[in-house]
């Protein structure tokens, strides 16, 4: 219904699509309007939030059902923004669409927190696996005085002789010491 407009993630930016939607609007002599998106990454946040503001109705369309669509569109996998629009915009009018749904602050945040705390598990796994491996390779006796190799005590001797050498050049008084 238009040409297209292609437009910067930022204040900026949604006044250009702002002035585009009211002259289409008026182009056209159209009173509703519906904005709908790919909800990919991160991108979509700040547009999503700012024509909630707006109170212009926002809708999701799903991306697999894009790619599918795009390639039944004209056949190939070929992939292009203006392409996407138009299978976007085919989609919202056929209804194949899902309403954005906004959560409250604290929710939002508990997400991030959540988000954050998977990246430090995973971190965790990651260095433990680590010490596991490079004890089964330099001082797999270690495993002979310690169950776990992530506890306190294992943790220290590790720090304190990080090769078996470092030990047997030791009395056990000065490891004790140690």
């Amino acid at each position: 219904m238009g040409n297209p407009l292609e437009f910067s993630n930022d204040e900026h930016g949604f006044k250009s699509l702002d002035r585009w939607i009211l002259d289409l609007q008026a182009s056209y002599k159209l009173s509703e309007m519906i904005v709908g998106m790919e909800p990919t990454g991160h991108y979509w946040l700040s547009l999503a939030y700012w024509l909630k503001d707006k109170r212009i109705e926002t809708v999701f369309v799903n991306p697999h059902l894009v790619k599918k669509n795009k390639e039944n569109r004209d056949n190939t996998r070929s992939k292009s923004d203006k392409k996407d629009a138009l299978v976007i915009a085919d989609m919202v009018k056929n209804g194949y669409y899902s309403p954005v749904r906004f959560h409250s602050k604290e929710y939002e945040e508990l997400r991030v927190l959540m988000a954050n705390r998977e990246i430090v598990v995973k971190r965790l796994v990651s260095a433990t696996n680590q010490i596991h491996r490079w004890v089964d390779i330099v001082f797999p006796e270690l495993r002979q005085v310690y169950k776990i190799l992530t506890c306190k005590g294992a943790l220290a001797t590790l720090r304190l002789f990080p090769h078996p050498d470092d030990l047997c050049k030791l009395k056990p008084d000065d490891v004790i010491a140690g």
